[in-house]
């Protein structure tokens, strides 16, 4: 099949070229960056480089492509942009997979998407998940898309690495011994590329997972891989999360994006259609991917 990607070669992108490559697909990466056509064309995928920010380019990548794969990425440096409106920046490049979907004619469609996109209360920044959710459903009937909702990325861990090298523990505004699934992009890649390799019929959602874990059994398997056995989650207050984050100049709305997303864990609004729809679990393990986490915290 002809397959068209977005997400250049991000975590989750770039093992689900390689395998769908491997499996005799015909593969196009899109990138908004040249440089990286070297590296497509590295793993025997063909690479289009332009902007999720313009329509008529993603139309003319999806045009004959028989599976398109759509999500929308702003970049983490967007994220300290004091001005901009992540969630009304995410939807726009939601409403150009749409015109670019329908203008193009593909008639199957696999949108990365999220926990928590069942609603638009109570989940904070993932909003967003459901917002574009919402512009894709208005593609018309006879395109089937395949809603793939995974977990909280074990990639998001890294994110704790400034507070155990400054104070010696993990922060967060939620925490404890409640547990929560997270997933590897290994696994992502796996279900997507079963999903694309299976039957299309209309519009379906589907979880992916790899391992539940609480914050605090988290926190002893990060401290280990480290050298810090002893390295506990603390749970800060939302106030003293939201400031944490806005003095490291974060953009004051992502910042109550993210304040307001982990207390939708605490609440389990996140976690309630997935707790109803749970997947088998995947393969890799935190235990199986940790040694990224300590070769990340040990360069710093």
């Amino acid at each position: 099949m002809k397959i068209t990607l977005s997400g250049s070669l991000g975590n989750i992108s770039k093992p689900l070229a390689i395998e769908l490559v491997q499996k005799g697909h015909e593969v196009t990466v899109i990138s908004s960056k040249a440089e990286r056509q070297k590296d497509i064309e590295a793993i025997g995928a063909k690479a289009a480089i332009g902007s999720m920010q313009d329509a008529d380019f993603l139309t003319e990548a999806f045009k004959d492509a028989d599976i398109v794969y759509v999500m929308e990425t702003l970049g983490a440096a967007r994220f300290t942009d004091q001005n901009i409106d992540v969630i009304e920046a995410i939807a726009q490049i939601g409403r150009n997979f749409k015109q670019a979907i329908e203008e193009s004619g593909v008639k199957r469609v696999v949108h990365l998407s999220s926990i928590g996109a069942h609603t638009d209360k109570g989940n904070g920044l993932l909003a967003f998940h459901y917002k574009v959710e919402q512009i894709l459903n208005e593609l018309p009937a006879d395109v089937s898309i395949k809603f793939m909702r995974p977990v909280g990325f074990y990639y998001n861990m890294l994110s704790f690495i400034p507070t155990i090298k400054s104070q010696g523990v993990i922060v967060s505004n939620y925490g404890g011994d409640e547990k929560e699934p997270w997933v590897s992009p290994l696994d992502i890649a796996a279900v997507i590329t079963e999903e694309m390799e299976k039957p299309f019929d209309s519009r379906s959602v589907r979880y992916i997972a790899s391992e539940e874990l609480s914050p605090n059994e988290v926190a002893k398997i990060l401290g280990d891989a480290i050298g810090k056995p002893d390295l506990k989650w603390v749970v800060i207050s939302d106030e003293q999360m939201m400031n944490g984050m806005i003095g490291a100049g974060l953009n004051p709305g992502v910042a109550k994006g993210l304040v307001d997303m982990n207390e939708g864990r605490r609440s389990g609004v996140i976690g309630e259609d997935y707790n109803r729809h749970k997947p088998t679990l995947g393969k890799t393990k935190l235990k199986d991917w940790v040694n990224v986490f300590a070769a990340a915290y040990n360069k710093v």
